[in-house]
């Protein structure tokens, strides 16, 4: 039986930034509920951390019926739940926009936007029951809620809307103590991001390297929204490389 006495769900956790963060998450303390859609890739993230403390669950956050089994499953390890983070994301192909195909414009807004509405309603609905109410949920927007990349309308059109999820979840919990926030990242270096230093587009039609930075970085800053007392919010943070060419001409 687990002694901890605050639990966080990350969603994505197999790899990357849901990885680094649901392992800073346990070493301040939280007690884990790991999802994905890859059961090797979150018993990974899972090696070496005490048993009693994670939940490995297995999900595809665009089936509203595994994300129903996910919520009930936290429900019966745990008895409630203190932190969802957001964070399962994908793309698509990086083609001109009059050739990218509807079946990749749906499995990025069903990845990123749907999948983190369906979370937030089970969150809500675990939220609102359990003594004592409320707690935190942590979206994960992109500096591509702000400024898309050339070729990513997908990808950018989903991020924009999670900035629209994030602000009707901050006022829809405020009466049941649900605090919500997003944290926006740009160029964290993780095995999905290798590509960056090596040369991205560029809205001129250049290719060019970025800086990036080390996920560690990302890591601490949601472990910090995750740890504030439910009366105080970050409603948004932005983390990047400070390099990058993001604010200004680049």
């Amino acid at each position: 039986m687990t002694t901890r006495a605050k639990f966080a769900l990350v969603t994505g956790a197999g790899s990357g930034i849901g990885r680094a963060c649901a392992l800073a998450l346990y070493e301040a303390g939280y007690g884990l509920v790991l999802t994905g859609r890859r059961r090797e890739a979150l018993e990974a993230t899972a090696a070496g951390l005490a048993a009693q403390d994670v939940l490995v669950h297995p999900a595809d956050v665009t089936e509203e019926d595994q994300v129903d089994a996910l919520f009930a499953a936290v429900q019966a390890r745990f008895g409630r739940l203190d932190v969802l983070f957001n964070n399962a994301g994908t793309g698509a192909p990086p083609v001109p926009l009059e050739d990218l195909s509807l079946k990749a414009w749906r499995r990025a807004v069903d990845v990123n936007l749907t999948g983190a509405f369906l979370c937030t309603r089970a969150a809500f609905r675990l939220m609102k029951a359990q003594d004592p109410r409320g707690g935190r949920i942590i979206n994960n927007g992109s500096i591509s809620a702000h400024s898309p990349r050339p070729r990513s309308v997908a990808y950018t059109a989903s991020k924009h809307a999670v900035t629209g999820l994030t602000k009707s979840t901050s006022l829809d919990g405020r009466a049941y103590g649900i605090a919500c926030g997003q944290i926006d990242i740009g160029n964290a270096a993780t095995e999905m991001t290798a590509a960056i230093a090596k040369g991205v587009p560029q809205a001129d039609g250049r290719l060019a390297p970025e800086p990036v930075m080390d996920v560690a970085a990302v890591a601490e800053a949601v472990v910090f929204m995750a740890g504030l007392p439910l009366e105080a919010n970050v409603q948004f943070m932005t983390v990047m490389a400070t390099d990058m060419p993001f604010i200004g001409r680049g």
